[in-house]
């Protein structure tokens, strides 16, 4: 991980590591990817992924979203999109959180690997604490082609791409 950016990987579910014992390191380099794509430049900034089951990342989402159902990940930036932080102190960039049986069961409907979805999803949370967003499709279109960026960089598929279509 750069110098720059202080990420803490929180396991709160057991069923990541019995799946994928490398998921920490899966993550870190996630992030890795997401901050380099956008030429990420803040002299020291912190954020957190945790790695949750889909009763909490419910409870998550009722309490902020006031949506009653599990999810695959969910964002919740610190700072404001182009904030600076107070000139010694880091940028507090938020957190990451992503549901394992969620998270599994697309990858598996999907037929890709759980490794390559988790850091599809942990690149698009980090892109969203970083003030990105597909809330129209210009953005969605932005938003994508820099997870894709992102996700190639780490040898992973473009997760966007139509099944059985193949990718250059």
């Amino acid at each position: 991980m750069s110098a720059i950016v202080d990420l803490e990987v929180l396991v709160n579910s057991q069923a990541w590591l019995e799946a994928l014992p490398r998921a920490q390191a899966i993550c870190r380099r996630a992030v890795e990817a997401a901050l380099a794509v956008i030429r990420f430049t803040v002299d020291q900034a912190e954020m957190s992924v945790v790695l949750t089951d889909d009763d909490s990342i419910r409870a998550l989402n009722r309490a902020w979203l006031a949506r009653d159902a599990p999810t695959n990940v969910l964002a919740f930036p610190a700072s404001a999109a182009g904030e600076r932080p107070a000139p010694g102190h880091p940028l507090l960039l938020g957190d990451v959180v992503v549901a394992f049986e969620t998270a599994a069961a697309e990858a598996a409907r999907e037929g890709k690997l759980l490794e390559h979805h988790l850091s599809h999803l942990v690149v698009h949370g980090t892109m969203h604490l970083l003030g990105y967003d597909h809330g129209s499709p210009q953005e969605a279109d932005a938003m994508e082609r820099l997870e894709v960026t992102a996700l190639a960089g780490l040898g992973i598929p473009d997760p966007y791409a139509e099944p059985g279509v193949e990718q250059q």
